[in-house]
C-alpha cells in the first residue's frame, strides 16, 4: 500500500535530517572496494568541463509501511517507513556519491575505455554507453585534448528526492576542479542520480542536472 502524498512529505523530511549525518560519514567513512557487481558496458559521456549527461529514469513507486510505534525512549525508527535499511541507503548513497566523482574526474591523456574504468559495475550498460557517446563526441574530445583538460571530481550527497521499493533518486552536489591551458578554475554542480538495486547492490542508471531530474 502506498503512503499518501503527506505521509511522503512528513518521511521525506525526516529523511533529509538523516541525511545530513549521512553526507558527513560518507565523507569521514571509506567503503571499500566501489566496483560492487559486473562491469557495464563501455565508455562515458561528458563534456570537457561538464561530462554529458544521462536521460530517462526507472519507474518506482513510492513505498508502503505502517506508522511506526515511539520506542520507549520517544525515538521513531524512520526505516519502518522505508522499503530499505540503513544499511541498504548508506549503499546506495556511497555508490552514488562515487559514481558523481568519477563522472567528473578524467584527463585529456585517458582514452574513453579509461574514464568508464572507475565506474566499472557502478552504473548500468545504458548509462555506461550514453557516457562513451558524451565523452567521445568529437568537438567535446577536441576540446579536451587541445586544451589539455585535467579535471578532479568530489561529491556530496544534499539530500533524497524520491524513492521507490526499487530505486532511489539523490540530490548530489558535485565539485570539479577543472585544469586547462585556460588556467584552473572549481565549479559546483547539483545533479539527480538515480540508483536501482537492492541490500547492498546498487546501480546508478542516471545522472542528469538537478533543475532537470524526476521530481
Amino acid at each position: 500500500m502506498d503512503l499518501s502524498p503527506g505521509q511522503q512529505k512528513a518521511v521525506f523530511a525526516v529523511v533529509v535530517v538523516v541525511l545530513a549525518g549521512l553526507g558527513i560519514y560518507l565523507l569521514a567513512t571509506p567503503h571499500g572496494n566501489k566496483s560492487p557487481s559486473a562491469s557495464p558496458s563501455t565508455s562515458p559521456s561528458a563534456a570537457p568541463s561538464t561530462p554529458a549527461v544521462a536521460g530517462g529514469s526507472p519507474s518506482g513507486g513510492s513505498p508502503s509501511a505502517a506508522a511506526p510505534q515511539p520506542s520507549a525512549s520517544g525515538n521513531v525508527n524512520i526505516y519502518q517507513w522505508l522499503p530499505f535499511t540503513q544499511q541498504s541507503l548508506g549503499q546506495a548513497a556511497a555508490v552514488a556519491t562515487q559514481v558523481t566523482k568519477d563522472y567528473n574526474t578524467f584527463t585529456y591523456t585517458e582514452n574513453v575505455n579509461a574514464y568508464l574504468a572507475p565506474m566499472n559495475g557502478l552504473i548500468s550498460s545504458q548509462l555506461a554507453q550514453t557516457l562513451k557517446n558524451g565523452y567521445t563526441t568529437l568537438g567535446v574530445a577536441q576540446a579536451r585534448t587541445s586544451q589539455k583538460q585535467v579535471s578532479s571530481g568530489g561529491a556530496s550527497i544534499s539530500s533524497i528526492r524520491t524513492f521507490g521499493s526499487g530505486s532511489i533518486t539523490f540530490v548530489v552536489t558535485g565539485t570539479q576542479k577543472l585544469t586547462s591551458t585556460k588556467g584552473t578554475s572549481t565549479n559546483n554542480h547539483q545533479y539527480a542520480v538515480t540508483v536501482t538495486g537492492q541490500g547492498t547492490s546498487w546501480q546508478v542508471y542516471d545522472i542528469e542536472p538537478a533543475s532537470a531530474g524526476n521530481f
